[in-house]
């Protein structure tokens, strides 16, 4: 993309030309280096390549490939970070993220709201290599500002929480972590990059699940850890690059054509989400519709001062639990049951029996993850379709 404008380029514009490499065909759509390895001249070509390869240069498709390079390269300039590294999936990049960093002895807080893997990475991976970490409740700024001591090395929290959308002071908790100078590792699914304003409130590094919105197709599985260039190439790649959690270059590939419409599409969703929780807010089959920007959110105020928008996902919470719960998910016609998100389609989970069946009874009640919540990611489907669905599923509930 040449750079022959004063006035910086809009993030969607970013999202459909930045970073691109054009081999000496010219091609148009970015080319797919479905390669491992690389051919050198000469022996001492090889030898150079070693001691000091450039961004420009490769060696190896887990060390670096010029597919996966120009992910890396639009999803940084998407996010405002100096650069990035593309992973095999979004728990690659979460555990990348964090034990690239750590050591036996350090300490993290994190919050106790999070994905089932990635609370299995803070209570059972990390404590076994002598990290200690303190989990706290992310939306509690008095019990961040007791676990975090001097000695903290990173806090870890979802922006926006996982299933049950609790949304997270991100200036108030880096605030907090920075004063002992701490890294603030957030990860930023649900708010997606078109929403996020994570670098801006204090993240340091931020990461990503790319199966989930930026592939926005359910094709294929990646992730993504965005900060300084200093953290991504002196911390995260020696880690990720020698255990193995690269992207591999058909992934990246696809990632980058779901960025060219990323920005479109999750704007279509996240309009059509809270049009839907609007909707069915005070149904008398709910115990309670979740959506950040609804009124009845208590962290509402936050959620529009963070997020542009609301998100593309809600959930709804059957007043008749569990079995509730599934009679709506087995009379919904159009919406799908699966436990991804983001994805063009419209897709219902029951995290209790489902991502979050791991955990304790009492775990998932502290959590809000009660036996009716169905969590509902919005699709681009026709929003009157949609709710036509989701009312006829809520009469067979």
């Amino acid at each position: 993309m040449k750079d022959n404008q004063s006035r910086p380029r809009n993030p969607r514009t970013l999202a459909v030309h930045a970073g691109t490499r054009r081999s000496q065909y010219g091609e148009v759509s970015e080319a797919m280096f479905l390669t491992q390895g690389f051919v050198y001249e000469t022996a001492e070509a090889a030898e150079a390549r070693f001691l000091n390869a450039s961004r420009e240069e490769f060696i190896y498709a887990r060390y670096g490939n010029p597919t996966v390079a120009m992910f890396e390269d639009r999803i940084a300039a998407i996010e405002g970070t100096e650069d990035a590294f593309a992973t095999a999936s979004g728990m690659a990049a979460v555990n990348g993220a964090l034990v690239a960093m750590l050591k036996a002895g350090d300490h993290v807080v994190a919050a106790r709201a999070l994905f089932g893997s990635c609370l299995y990475i803070l209570e059972e991976v990390l404590p076994r290599y002598g990290v200690e970490v303190t989990l706290v409740d992310g939306t509690d700024l008095d019990a961040w500002r007791a676990a975090i001591r001097a000695d903290t090395k990173a806090v870890f929290f979802e922006s926006v929480s996982n299933p049950a959308l609790e949304v997270i002071d991100i200036r108030a908790v880096a605030d907090l972590a920075h004063g002992v100078g701490a890294t603030v590792i957030v990860d930023n699914v649900f708010a997606t990059p078109t929403f996020s304003r994570a670098l801006e409130l204090g993240a340091d590094v931020i990461v990503y699940s790319t199966t989930k919105h930026i592939d926005g197709q359910g094709r294929c599985l990646g992730g993504v850890i965005c900060g300084t260039q200093d953290f991504v190439r002196k911390v995260a790649e020696p880690y990720l690059k020698h255990t193995g959690g690269s992207m591999s270059p058909f992934n990246a590939w696809v990632m980058l054509k779901g960025l060219e419409t990323l920005d479109l599409r999750v704007r279509a969703q996240a309009e059509a989400a809270e049009r839907l929780a609007r909707a069915v807010e005070g149904h008398p089959k709910l115990a309670r519709v979740i959506h950040p920007h609804l009124a009845s959110h208590p962290q509402q105020a936050l959620a529009r001062a963070q997020m542009e928008r609301g998100g593309t996902v809600l959930a709804l919470d059957l007043a008749g639990g569990k079995d509730a719960a599934f009679r709506f998910l087995n009379a919904l016609g159009i919406v799908v049951i699966s436990n991804n998100l983001g994805d063009a389609k419209s897709i219902a989970t029951h995290p209790a029996t489902t991502t979050h069946q791991r955990l304790p009874d009492d775990q998932k009640a502290a959590l809000g993850i009660t036996p009716g919540l169905v969590r509902l990611s919005v699709g681009l489907e026709d929003a009157d379709d949609l709710l036509a669905d989701i009312e006829a599923a809520l009469d067979a509930a």
